[in-house]
């Protein structure tokens, strides 16, 4: 009996281990979260395929889709263009506000960035320009239900 609890015990560790992968293995990951009604909001990018979820304002959404060659050229010339690794954050602290992050863990604009403390008055719009053309990747790849 100890040995079948051992045995199941494992599988059970492995099977949620694996499950979270996805969460740890992307190029690119673009997250919302927080906010008086929280919500999270989620777009990984990992080679040609993304997986998108979102929980909140009562929807629960999760997608997996294909991201063309065409769009991550696109996503990359405007992080070139916006100077993603320059953009400085501030340290204020801020309550209640639904925060974005980016994550990039490949290629010449690795770097992470976060505008929950806020962003520097000098890089907004080059945040707001980079938020956008996640946006963009969304709104045109996911079904919205």
């Amino acid at each position: 009996m100890k040995r079948i609890l051992e045995i199941l015990f494992a599988i059970i560790v492995l099977v949620s281990c694996n499950s979270q992968k996805m969460y740890s293995d992307f190029d690119i990951s673009y997250s919302k979260s927080g906010g008086f009604a929280p919500i999270y909001e989620n777009l990984l990018i990992k080679g040609n395929n993304a997986h998108y979820s979102f929980e909140g304002q009562g929807k629960k959404i999760k997608q997996n889709f294909k991201i063309s060659n065409e769009d991550l050229q696109k996503l990359d010339n405007i992080l070139s263009k916006n100077n993603f690794r320059r953009i400085e954050e501030d340290h204020k602290k801020i309550y209640d506000f639904v925060s974005t992050s980016i994550n990039i863990k490949k290629g010449h604009h690795s770097g992470s960035k976060t505008d929950a403390s806020a962003i520097m008055p000098n890089y907004k719009t080059n945040w707001t320009n980079i938020t956008t053309a996640f946006q963009e990747i969304i709104n045109t790849n996911v079904k919205k239900q």
